[in-house]
């Protein structure tokens, strides 16, 4: 989510820092800063905000040193302040952080009764003091025993007065490249950052370690084992490092949706218990008041509300509404303390539902945010916040800031069952157990890329597009016919299967393709009747079901498959191939599939 650099060598560590985090703005950042030992003086350098204002910074007192470290964060633990920015220090130690740490409360809680001092809101500041504890003289070795007690996600870049000419950078679930310049020595969260030095890399597996020195690069295991590791040569420009590959951000961010999707529910799923953790605050306290829930969200957003409904609904069997935040702020809507009114926006600065929180907030009502972004107006301004893990997001179609969504309305529905008693133990632990098999199965889903891309191919000139679902398939129905007119500006429609005969049949003909969702579930039977009246009509029918449905294939000139998934977490498999399909359309259209026309990535008016 977050960036970072390193180096050691034989120049002023200070400018290569900044350059290299500049290379790794794409990634989004809400502060910076850095940190240089000269001479085993540790000089550090923070700023909230853009990267101009850590220059400031820098330049009105300017450190300097052949070794250092320099970070941009993306805040998951603790607000947007100097003091939450990266680099954590303590006792000549200092350490920058991507991921998540699991069980950061109980290591924060036993260093503190060892006498250590905290001063962050984070979860990163743990590592900094369990390394300071464990060293005697080899930063390494003290990074291997710190680790040892570490769980969660993690990439980490540490320095040391103590041992001032040692970079060490571990990894584990979080990307760390190592590169390897004339003389000098780089570590980095993605290659773009060090790009301008060198091409020759070395990229970390979970659970290694690298030590750099002056004199080369050492990897090896958390057990200590030196590591074998072939080293690559990087062909990418700097524009494609920065998409790791992949052709556009779009693309990216449709396949980092498994590992997103495990970040936003990674420290929250308790499967001992069949239980959910929430951290909201003081809204946690109003729950058990609760006789109502009212989503309210826009866009892409609303798409994963509809999706909660069910969810809540059948978990937590409490009504549940959904609204467009801008029908809310011009109606007069009947809320009160038993309502929970919960406001859904990637950025957390969609206008509409801003003031419709507010609204909800006057009527008497507990608001609680579902965002990606951290101290954003939505969230500051609701009593309980869920923050989903998906990183930034460039494409301004949504894409995993959705699924993340959906996860967390999924945690929000367990924990809100079990809490009512409507959900048992047992039940609570098999839901739990489904969440944790999905980033693999959704993997699995994204492995048909060329499956996807030659229907592209096929249906690329077409003008219009029905899109058909029922239950849970039918907001997913909605979010792929909004994906395809984003991307391809193609005109597209999303319909709940029962209502087809009452007008959409009209538009069926030998030039319409119709996607119908039809995956197993209590309504299967329903869609494949919708499938079968498109067929007597010479309609073009594309079906997504389930693994093994060979019935399919006698009503549909093409299918595609999916696993086979629990009903309440279908949503999660099922979008992804309308993903792909919108986004191979655009391409093949010569659409900007990154910055489609006429949209913004935040709507901050109305």
């Amino acid at each position: 989510m977050c960036g970072i650099i390193g180096y050691i060598g034989g120049e002023n560590a200070v400018p290569i820092l900044i350059e290299g985090l500049k290379r790794l703005e794409y990634r989004g950042y809400d502060s910076a800063g850095i940190a240089v030992i000269n001479d085993a003086q540790l000089a550090i350098r923070k700023a909230v905000g853009k990267l101009k204002n850590l220059e400031d910074v820098v330049w009105n007192d300017p450190p300097t040193g052949t070794i250092g470290i320099g970070h941009t964060r993306w805040a998951t633990h603790g607000r947007v302040t100097e003091l939450n920015a990266h680099p954590h220090e303590t006792a000549g130690f200092v350490l920058v952080h991507n991921g998540i740490i699991e069980n950061y409360l109980a290591l924060k809680e036993k260093l503190s009764s060892e006498g250590h001092e905290f001063c962050t809101e984070t979860d990163t500041e743990v590592i900094v003091h369990l390394i300071a504890k464990h060293f005697t003289g080899d930063l390494t070795a003290a990074v291997h025993q710190a680790l040892q007690e570490v769980v969660g996600a993690y990439a980490i870049a540490v320095l040391s007065t103590d041992d001032p000419n040692t970079v060490v950078g571990a990894r584990s679930g979080c990307p760390l490249v190592v590169g390897l310049g004339q003389g000098a020595y780089f570590l980095a969260s993605d290659v773009p950052a060090v790009l301008n030095h060198t091409r020759e890399v070395i990229f970390l597996d979970d659970g290694e370690v690298a030590t750099l020195t002056r004199e080369g690069v050492r990897i090896s295991s958390l057990d200590g084992h030196v590591v074998g590791k072939d080293i690559r040569h990087v062909t990418w420009d700097p524009i494609m490092a920065e998409k790791g590959g992949y052709k556009h951000f779009m693309l990216k961010e449709i396949f980092e949706q498994p590992r997103a999707v495990l970040d936003t529910f990674r420290g929250r799923v308790l499967p001992e218990t069949g239980n959910a953790v929430l951290d909201l605050g003081k809204a946690v306290h109003s729950l058990a008041q609760v006789e109502r829930v009212l989503l309210v969200a826009c866009g892409t957003s609303w798409h994963a509300a509809l999706i909660g409904k069910y969810m809540i609904e059948e978990m937590a069997r409490v009504p549940v509404e959904v609204d467009y935040g801008s029908e809310f702020r011009y109606r007069q809507p009947v809320l009160d303390h038993r309502t929970l009114f919960v406001g859904l926006s990637q950025s957390g600065e969609t206008a509409d539902t801003i003031a419709a929180a507010r609204e909800a907030k006057r009527l008497g009502a507990t608001a609680v945010a579902i965002s990606n972004v951290m101290d954003s107006t939505l969230a500051r301004e609701s009593d309980g916040v869920f923050y989903t893990h998906a990183g930034p997001e460039i494409g301004v179609a949504a894409s995993k800031t959705f699924t993340t969504q959906l996860v967390a309305l999924y945690l929000m529905s367990l924990a809100f069952g079990r809490q009512r008693g409507t959900l048992s133990e047992v039940q609570g632990k098999k839901l739990t157990q489904d969440l944790l098999q999905m980033p693999r199965l959704m993997e699995g889903v994204l492995e048909q890329e060329e499956a996807v891309a030659e229907l592209a191919r096929q249906f690329a000139n077409k003008r219009d597009f029905l899109f058909l679902g029922r239950g849970l398939s039918f907001p997913i129905a909605l979010e792929g016919a909004l994906k395809l007119k984003e991307l391809s500006y193609i005109h597209a429609e999303g319909y709940a299967g029962g209502e087809m005969k009452h007008g959409p049949i009209a538009l069926i003909d030998q030039e319409m393709p119709v996607v119908i969702l039809a995956p197993r579930s209590r309504v299967y039977d329903k869609i494949v009747s919708n499938l079968e009246e498109i067929k007597a009509r010479d309609g073009i029918v594309i079906a997504v079901g389930t693994e093994g449905d060979e019935e399919l294939k006698r009503h549909a000139q093409s299918v595609l498959y999916l696993p086979d998934v629990p009903e309440l977490l279908l949503p999660l498999v099922l979008v992804l191939p309308l993903q792909l399909l919108a986004y191979h359309i655009a391409v093949r259209r010569g659409c900007d599939v990154d910055q489609p026309r006429n949209l913004a990535k935040s709507v901050t008016v109305e």
